[in-house]
């Protein structure tokens, strides 16, 4: 284990482990006498508070009868060794997305800028839907149904987490599907915003040229683990924890809240969007 703490991946299998053990009803002294060590050592294991050992991990899994293909993967993680990002390529089922659920079900704070779309932790279950068949006509209605489902499922966080969201103007005028449904989407993120844990900003359209440019960011925050950087494009997701990157979507953050709306304001446009939203009479003769 690195001076900041476990590695993204070796917090991957942290979680593994307790999710493991508690599903089998079994105290840390119990794995510990099943495998020979301490029950600290046990509980340091599962909280990222000590470095992974593969030969260790491995008979914890074995003990706790996971399945053999999550063993194999936990064990690679831990072989992958100290590498502060976790980079993974994916096809229609984003291999990092039950990662990011673990990670957000763990952190205390998150920060989200979208410049193309509404958040993910704001999306209704329509929007989301329409957004995911939009980007990949190829999935079939079970793929279709499974991605959103895990999209739904990230929301289990609101009002827990502290959350806040950067959005560009041009997400809440670009209509994805029809007018109700948009109208339904603005609504939907207007009442987020009346969350005590929630607060959620625009940053107009017309504003100078800034760090969102380079696309969207999410930061998470934790209590007793190092920050990670999580990014996605069409194929691709990535988790960073390199200073380096942190420090530069941090930047990027206090850049954007200089140019964004108060949140007062944005909920305000927010809502005066989501009339606009409905087909006039005239039009819907």
């Amino acid at each position: 284990m690195t001076r900041k703490g476990a590695s993204v991946r070796q917090r991957r299998v942290s979680t593994e482990l307790r999710a493991l053990r508690l599903a089998r009803g079994l105290s840390c002294a119990e794995v510990a006498t099943a495998i020979g060590c301490s029950e600290s050592k046990i509980s340091r294991m599962e909280t990222g508070h000590r470095g992974l050992y593969a030969d260790e991990v491995a008979a914890i899994l074995g003990f706790l009868r996971a399945p053999a293909r999550l063993r194999q993967d936990l064990v690679a993680l831990v072989r992958a060794g100290e590498d502060r990002n976790w980079h993974a390529i994916h096809g229609k089922l984003p291999g990092n997305w039950k990662n990011l659920i673990d990670f957000e079900g763990q952190a205390s704070a998150l920060y989200n800028y979208e410049p193309l779309v509404i958040p993910g932790l704001a999306q209704t279950a329509d929007y989301a839907r329409t957004v995911i068949r939009g980007t990949d006509g190829s999935l079939t209605d079970g793929e279709l149904d499974a991605l959103v489902a895990v999209r739904m499922s990230r929301q289990m966080i609101l009002g827990r987490a502290e959350v806040h969201l950067l959005i560009d103007e041009m997400v809440l005028r670009r209509c994805f599907g029809d007018p109700p449904m948009m109208r339904a989407q603005l609504l939907h993120l207007a009442a987020m915003a009346d969350r005590r844990t929630v607060t959620v900003q625009v940053v107009p359209f017309d504003t100078i040229a800034h760090p969102g440019v380079e696309g969207s960011f999410l930061r998470l925050d934790f209590v007793d683990q190092p920050s990670l950087l999580y990014v996605e494009s069409r194929n691709t997701s990535t988790f960073l924890e390199e200073e380096v990157h942190l420090e530069g979507a941090r930047d990027a953050w206090q850049k954007l809240l200089t140019l964004a709306l108060s949140p007062e304001e944005s909920v305000a446009l927010i809502a005066g969007l989501a009339g606009k939203s409905t087909p006039s009479k005239e039009n819907s003769r």
